[in-house]
């Protein structure tokens, strides 16, 4: 590591109380094209923080990357000081998230905290 360079992150993936990985799911989904294109949209978001993300509201973010004739998402929030937590993603071929897919989100990043908490 660099004197001065900022914090890497590194990215987890929202599980259920019962193990479930819907993030896992939807990526294992993906042609290997769009794999290595979200792939590396999450890379760029580890290396450069939340700047390289688009901000929909409260603690959630959103990557995107471009698929077969269609836009994949990332939705995700930054916890701590290193994690990035990918908390839903998806693919739809027009501009504006579904609140539903927010909704989501801000779900499961309630759960996660809750079960974290000591």
């Amino acid at each position: 590591m660099t004197i001065g360079a900022p914090p890497r992150h590194r990215w987890r993936r929202y599980k259920t109380a019962r193990g479930g990985d819907p993030v896992k799911r939807f990526i294992d989904g993906l042609t290997e094209t769009e794999t290595i294109e979200l792939a590396a949209a999450m890379k760029d978001v580890e290396t450069n923080g939340l700047a390289a993300a688009r901000h929909l509201r409260g603690d959630i973010y959103e990557i995107r990357a471009s698929g077969n004739r269609r836009t994949l998402r990332v939705l995700f929030a930054s916890e701590g000081r290193r994690i990035f937590l990918a908390l839903e993603g998806f693919a739809k071929k027009t501009q504006k998230t579904p609140p539903s897919k927010i909704k989501v989100a801000e779900n499961r990043l309630k759960d996660w905290r809750t079960r974290a908490a000591p």
